[in-house]
């Protein structure tokens, strides 16, 4: 069977090659560039935490050491402290990390992979499919035609594989702007992102209204400006006046000593494509969605684009055409991205928008800091991951069905788990491998031997049931999961997101499930099983 071509050779093009490649998928990306990054320190990313665990999972690289997890978040009007937030194990930083890094780990990991191969210099062109695949031609050095089972436009705002499949990319252009720089400098706040609204030395005018600051790895700090509305330019003597004004409001004193790494302006637009999927053809990451203002992270959704994405493609090319399978990416994915672009659209003329806030909600100041909190870190209605709770895929009807703490369609939580080898692994690496997930919560598992306990009580029954589900399985046990009570058996999709759980062994409700999951049989299960009557 042909592989897949990926178009565009950027983080989510890459993260999409290597996840489909760890489910035994080949592939060749497009790259219209030399196959390298400038270094970009200004450039950044943030990552939450299942994001960066995808990343890292993929790579094997601790993109920890790499990047920087924040100790700590804080949010000042003028001079007040308006909200503080202290992370932990039980409330995870996200990973902030210089775009170039990245890219370069998926790239060198990419390196290594056999199943995938990069070509440079080759920008498309041509796309045209048919029943049976993709034909696509590139030009430059190395023009020729390439040909594909299915193919994936991953190359940014002005995507040349949508702009081919005529699809309509409407939305708002420079909803905000920031001047951006990156540092090597100390400031007063070791290892605390910051968020200054504002600030005590600007008492008028919107120039520097919200200044946001987040710690790189060896004394960098990317500083961000909110810019007025408008298309001024931004001189450098005016970025360095700002950089000088800034340190010295924050320090107290004279201008600390500092090295200017880079800068430039960050133009944030908020875009959403009509379509996703054309037959064979998809858009993921820029080139499907565009979003960023108040903070929230566009990267960070077309990650998710390609870990949703990869084990749908690699179902349907191991096992032929799944449609309800593949017509749940844009459902699933858009439907997420399109909830956060109104819930930052109908907060934006608040927070933004003069008095704004103060006519809407009491306590104004706190309110307007706690969604701009929410943005930066990943959290509430502008920040948090979706969860596919209306997707075509989610099983109905489930008599076993129970409730635990995460909801079906979310991010399961990351809990030790005995993988069948016997060994205890996090859950979360057990992930993206094509199979579904099945664990069976069982208190006391994790004091014995694996060969103790596998042939007693209820896991001969599961085994068998799971042994029989209609495409592979793992099954796991957990000591505990949060919410869930002893012998809940938790249904996981390839990416992480909860499908059921159920009270118990219930071999009938575990199959419709994963079938549901699947997209209902394939077309091929579906020819044999017509001809069977």
């Amino acid at each position: 069977m042909d592989p897949v071509i990926i178009v565009g050779a950027g983080p989510v093009g890459l993260t999409l090659a290597l996840a489909l490649a760890r489910q035994e998928v080949p592939s060749v990306v497009l790259d219209e560039g030399p196959g390298k990054d400038e270094p970009r320190p200004a450039r950044t990313v943030v990552l939450r935490e299942e994001t960066a665990a995808l990343t890292e999972r993929l790579t094997g690289v601790p993109l920890a050491r790499e990047g920087a997890h924040w100790a700590g978040w804080r949010s000042l009007r003028r001079k007040q402290v308006m909200r503080e937030v202290t992370f932990g194990d039980a409330d995870p930083a996200p990973l902030h990390i210089a775009q170039h890094v990245l890219t370069g780990a998926l790239r060198e990991a990419l390196a290594g992979e056999p199943l995938v191969k990069l070509v440079v210099d080759s920008r498309l062109d041509t796309v045209e499919q048919e029943s049976s695949g993709v034909t696509a031609h590139t030009r430059g050095p190395k023009g020729t035609w390439w040909r594909g089972s299915y193919l994936v436009g991953c190359d940014g705002p002005r995507s040349t594989v949508r702009k081919l499949q005529d699809i309509r990319f409407p939305g708002r252009t420079a909803v905000e702007r920031h001047a951006v720089a990156a540092l090597r400098t100390e400031l007063p706040w070791a290892d605390e992102a910051l968020l200054h609204r504002t600030p005590p030395w600007r008492t008028s005018g919107p120039s520097a209204a919200e200044i946001t600051a987040r710690p790189l790895p060896d004394g960098v700090w990317r500083l961000d400006w909110l810019l007025p509305p408008g298309k001024d330019l931004v001189t450098p003597d005016l970025l360095l006046a700002r950089v000088r004004e800034t340190l010295i409001g924050w320090t107290g004193g004279p201008t600390p000593s500092y090295e200017l790494l880079d800068t430039g302006v960050h133009t944030v637009h908020h875009r959403l494509a009509r379509r996703w999927r054309v037959g064979r053809v998809f858009l993921a990451g820029d080139a499907a969605h565009l979003l960023g203002a108040l903070g929230t992270q566009g990267l960070d959704e077309g990650l998710r684009d390609a870990d949703n994405l990869a084990w749908k493609l690699a179902l349907a090319w191991h096992h032929g055409p799944h449609e309800a399978l593949l017509d749940s990416y844009q459902a699933e994915r858009r439907g997420i991205v399109a909830g956060r672009l109104r819930a930052a659209d109908q907060v934006l003329p608040l927070l933004r928008g003069g008095a704004g806030l103060r006519a809407y909600v009491p306590g104004s100041a706190r309110g307007h800091d706690a969604l701009l909190t929410d943005g930066h870190l990943g959290r509430g209605a502008l920040g948090a991951p979706g969860a596919y709770d209306n997707s075509p895929l989610a099983p109905r009807h489930l008599e076993a069905e129970v409730p635990v703490d995460t909801e079906p369609g979310a991010q399961v939580t990351d809990v030790r788990v005995t993988a069948e080898d016997g060994s205890f692994v996090p859950l979360r690496d057990r992930l993206g491998r094509g199979a579904l997930l099945v664990v069976l919560v069982a208190p006391g598992t994790g004091v014995w031997d694996r060969k103790h306990w596998v042939t007693a009580g209820i896991m001969p029954r599961l085994a068998a049931a799971v042994a029989a589900l209609p495409h592979p399985a793992e099954l796991l046990v957990a000591e505990s999961y949060p919410g869930a009570a002893a012998h809940t058996v938790l249904l996981v999709r390839p990416d992480g997101h909860l499908v059921a759980a159920l009270g118990g062994v219930r071999p009938a409700d575990l199959y419709a499930a994963a079938e549901a999951t699947l997209g209902g049989p394939s077309k091929a299960e579906a020819t044999v099983g017509s001809a069977a009557k």
